[in-house]
């Protein structure tokens, strides 16, 4: 019999900045909360931080969910300045989560059951272990990329060389072969202090007490079987995998004039017509390749909405600035362009309610750069994707949504020698319009519809990622 006037289990989540790592933690915290009936306490890291998390966070409390932000560390370290993403990234990390001792043990009681951590952030094991508190990793992209990486101290002890130089696929084992490409947007050796952050903290993945997935069978079946079944994996040992997928931002508030119109231009739209076009929180494209891209969605004739952000060279530089607002688009996009596309397409500044667009009926296809939660909104919305990955495992993830999975069309972005490429515009043309309006593009979004029913019926009572969370909930619940 329950005892109703016990207190509710408690766990701690943590994430690293960013919205790709923010979402599905904080997602997980609110079902944690609300089918599984925890207290959850959410620790943010505050250095760092965007308006776009910053508002999400705060867009709708939820009792039992406790947002505590850790103190900000000193930011006026000169090397800081001029650090890659993902070294900056795990410094900031890792000055932020010095007081984490102090932190978890200062929590309201009950004590802390369980800390759910994201991959950047495994320097918080003395402090767990001193207080005896098991950690869990939510590997908050692929499932792919998982498997990737629990195998790259292997592939890493075989040479020095860059990864997209090798003379054949990767072949991690039970698993579909990696060709080198899609292996170019990952962080290379040559930049040693942010290879060697990345390898370290996907090397510590054995030693946490389980890894959660934000995905599910019939999204990645091979990778998923593989983990569990392949004797590779038990030899590591990998901890048990959990998928959970798909867990995904709930519908967002539509508050800024720009957020608002887009929904009502949309509204206007016949269905399955309006290609979305954005690039993630983080992704930019080069002004030259932003040129070709506006020309290529004129050229196409087809329906769009395209959101804007200021181009550079480097193609995560808005990581660290989502949600705030840019410049007029217009500056950054070919003379005449929104004119002679207006009432066909609509150009938004920076940022988009992506969850309202991909949910909304008049949306047809998506035009993204892969990162995971934007791969798995599109498919929970039954909405196939035009591939175009700009960082990260995003390759990995295009591969897979275009080859094993079956709802991508992949932009053709690498030339022969396996350089990257501008993609030209009457390209861009040819492959919007097999999307939005040919046969392939058709049998994409039968496979999309599929697998949006697919994830709603798992993540339902009874579905197998439900009934996967339900079992590790209760195991914390009944821990002493």
């Amino acid at each position: 019999m329950v005892n109703e006037c016990a207190p509710k289990p408690h766990v701690a989540l943590l994430a690293s900045p960013g919205m790709g790592h923010i979402t599905p933690l904080y997602e997980l915290a609110v079902r944690l909360v609300t089918q599984h009936n925890f207290q959850v306490t959410f620790l943010v890291i505050t250095a760092g931080s965007t308006v776009a998390q910053d508002s999400y966070l705060t867009a709708y409390p939820i009792p039992d969910l406790h947002i505590v932000d850790l103190p900000p560390p000193d930011m006026s370290n000169e090397l800081l300045k001029n650090m890659k993403t993902v070294a900056r990234l795990c410094y900031l990390v890792e000055q932020s989560i010095r007081p984490l001792r102090s932190i978890l043990n200062g929590l309201k009681r009950p004590k802390v059951k369980a800390l759910i951590i994201d991959m950047f952030c495994t320097g918080v094991f003395e402090a767990c272990k001193d207080l005896s508190i098991p950690v869990y990793s939510f590997f908050t992209a692929s499932a792919a990329l998982l498997t990737f990486a629990l195998y790259l101290p292997t592939l890493d002890c075989k040479g020095d060389g860059e990864y997209v130089d090798l003379p054949e696929p990767v072949k991690v084992p039970g698993c579909n072969p990696i060709q080198t490409q899609d292996l170019m947007y990952l962080v290379p050796k040559s930049m040693i202090n942010e290879y060697q952050q990345w390898f370290m903290h996907v090397s510590r993945l054995p030693m946490v007490t389980g890894i959660f997935v934000n995905s599910w069978e019939d999204l990645e079946s091979v990778s998923l079987n593989a983990v569990k079944h392949e004797p590779f994996f038990a030899n590591i040992p990998t901890p048990r995998v959990y998928p959970i997928g798909p867990l995904t931002k709930q519908a967002e508030p539509v508050l800024s004039k720009y957020e608002k119109e887009t929904i009502a231009w949309l509204d206007k739209q016949p269905k399955d017509s309006v290609l979305f076009v954005a690039l993630g929180s983080g992704g930019t494209l080069t002004n030259e390749q932003l040129t070709e891209l506006a020309w290529g969605l004129e050229l196409s004739q087809q329906r769009f909405v395209l959101v804007v952000r200021k181009p550079s060279d480097c193609a995560i530089s808005g990581y660290f600035s989502a949600g705030r607002d840019a410049d007029d688009p217009k500056a950054y996009l070919p003379d005449g362009f929104v004119e002679r596309t207006k009432g066909v397409g609509l150009v938004v500044s920076s940022w988009a309610p992506q969850v309202g667009v991909l949910s909304h009926p008049s949306t047809g296809a998506f035009l993204s750069h892969c990162g995971w939660n934007s791969t798995v909104e599109s498919v929970k919305y039954g909405v196939p994707i035009i591939a175009w990955p700009l960082y990260a495992e995003q390759g990995i993830n295009a591969a897979l949504l275009s080859n094993e999975v079956g709802v991508a069309m992949r932009m053709p972005m690498v030339g022969e020698g396996g350089e990257t490429v501008v993609v030209q515009r009457k390209k861009i043309e040819s492959v919007v319009k097999a999307v939005m309006e040919g046969e392939e593009g058709k049998k994409l979004r039968r496979r999309a519809k599929e697998l949006q029913a697919s994830g709603r019926e798992t993540l339902s009572r009874g579905g197998s990622s439900y009934e996967t969370l339900a079992r590790v909930a209760e195991s914390w619940n009944i821990e002493t």
